[in-house]
């Protein structure tokens, strides 16, 4: 099939709906540069655990899990292009209050387990919008892109994931390079959080200028312009009026669709694709990086500079997954990847038993990381994005994307206290989840490569 899209505009709204991607990982990994800052401020004067600790660095995951909940609700009321703009509302509230959690309240330098609570509720709102562009996002991309190039526009959104966090290790090294561990405790953590606000206002911005999802406007019952937009999209108005009638087809009757009327297989797989994606341990690595590599022995600044370099890793391979989606397909990427992540994760847990602490150890991380970037970190999103019919799409997103991030923050929170219990044993656990991931996807997992929105409903 030639091409029959208007690639200059596709790419322009994609750009935009993927800015909420990149505030999706500045927002999650922006405490990776900031969390021994508030072990200091917070969790040491006030005599708190390291399961307090580990809870307060994950704390923004339980907003998370609240926005992918209620971000079903959210895009089927208000539209796609809505409820992206709430959640850039929220974290630009987000970044602020958390950089300065006294205000209004408190005074600063004053520790209490109250000012505690208080940055955990900031960190909570800048979840719940991390949540809703987690879910909206690829949905929204999903149903502008044209089946041809769906594969690779939705892993643009795993792309912009990692640009911001990508961005935010440079942002997060550049405030605490040359200062002092007191400065950083002090006042730098601050920095870290609130530049969360510049990506934020933005995107709030830019979304004034992208249209709302066609599949969305037919479902309200505003064809005219779907066709409008649908004219922009594929250049033809031909080709624009048998894509409509297409959605028209799937959207009959569906406020009344209940959410099993394709069985539950394809809720059940939706949910596995999301619990794996977050059970072999990637955002462990993410979220800790800079404390993964000061135990190998790495002083402050190089561990920094060693997660800017596993960044650039990470979107080196995630250009990988963008150009080959859609020529390999889903099920070879994700398959390959469980077997690069397994191999990663064992060896690191192979060199946590006999204490081995070398560039090795860096390597392994690498290998990992890039296993999983090339794999299931952007085809999971695809994946969700894809397979479910269009008269579930929206609820069926919400429960696997709530399903991805309640995984999260079982995995991030516990990982401190695992660590303190068995280094060998905690790594062990993330090598055979990516073994799982592996068999899960080659005995369950449909090939979605090349199909339209529309045909998803044929394979269930």
């Amino acid at each position: 099939m030639g091409k029959e899209y208007n690639s200059r505009f596709i790419l322009s709204i994609t750009f935009v709906a993927t800015l909420g991607g990149l505030l999706f990982g500045y927002d999650t990994a922006v405490i990776s540069g900031a969390e021994k800052s508030i072990q200091a401020y917070f969790i040491e004067p006030l005599g708190l655990s390291s399961l307090v600790h580990g809870a307060t660095v994950s704390s923004a995951l339980l907003g998370c899990i609240i926005g992918g909940c209620i971000s079903g609700i959210f895009s089927n009321r208000l539209g796609r292009k809505k409820t992206l703009m709430i959640a850039s509302a929220l974290f630009l509230i987000a970044a602020l209050g958390a950089g300065y959690p006294e205000t209004f309240f408190f005074k600063r330098g004053e520790p209490s387990l109250a000012l505690l609570l208080t940055f955990n509720l900031y960190r909570i709102v800048g979840g719940i919008g991390v949540g809703l562009v987690s879910a909206v996002t690829p949905t929204y991309i999903g149903e502008i892109a044209p089946s041809q190039i769906r594969g690779r526009l939705v892993s643009f959104n795993q792309l912009a994931i990692i640009l911001g966090m990508l961005v935010v290790y440079f942002v997060n090294w550049g405030i605490a390079k040359g200062e002092s561990i007191e400065w950083i405790n002090a006042i730098g953590w601050r920095r870290m959080l609130a530049s969360c606000a510049i990506p934020a206002s933005l995107f709030g911005i830019l979304l004034f200028f992208i249209p709302e999802s066609p599949r969305f406007l037919c479902l309200n019952h505003q064809e005219n312009k779907a066709l409008s937009i649908l004219v922009k999209i594929n250049g033809t108005k031909q080709r624009a009026s048998d894509i409509l009638q297409e959605i028209r087809n799937t959207l009959v009757a569906q406020t009344n669709t209940r959410l099993f009327s394709y069985g539950k297989k394809v809720i059940i797989i939706g949910i596995f694709i999301s619990v794996f994606q977050q059970f072999v341990g990637i955002n462990v690595v993410l979220y800790y990086a800079p404390r993964i590599f000061e135990s190998m022995g790495a002083v402050k600044d190089a561990s920094m500079l060693q997660t800017i370099i596993m960044g650039i890793v990470n979107v080196l391979f995630t250009l990988i997954a963008i150009f080959t989606v859609d020529k390999v397909g889903r099920k070879p990427l994700l398959i390959s990847g469980s077997v690069g992540m397994a191999i990663g994760m064992f060896a690191l847990s192979a060199m946590s038993h006999y204490g081995v602490i070398s560039l090795w150890t860096l390597l392994f991380i690498i290998i990992f990381t890039a296993s999983f970037m090339m794999s299931w970190g952007p085809i999971c999103w695809v994946l969700i994005s894809e397979i479910f019919p269009n008269k579930i799409r929206s609820k069926a997103v919400a429960i696997a994307v709530a399903a991805q991030w309640i995984a999260n923050y079982l995995i991030s929170s516990t990982y401190p206290a695992l660590m303190d219990f068995s280094g060998t044993l905690t790594y062990g656990f993330y090598g055979m989840m990516a073994v799982l991931s592996g068999l899960f996807v080659w005995k369950w997992i449909p090939e979605t490569k090349g199909k339209s929105l529309e045909e998803m409903e044929k394979l269930w």
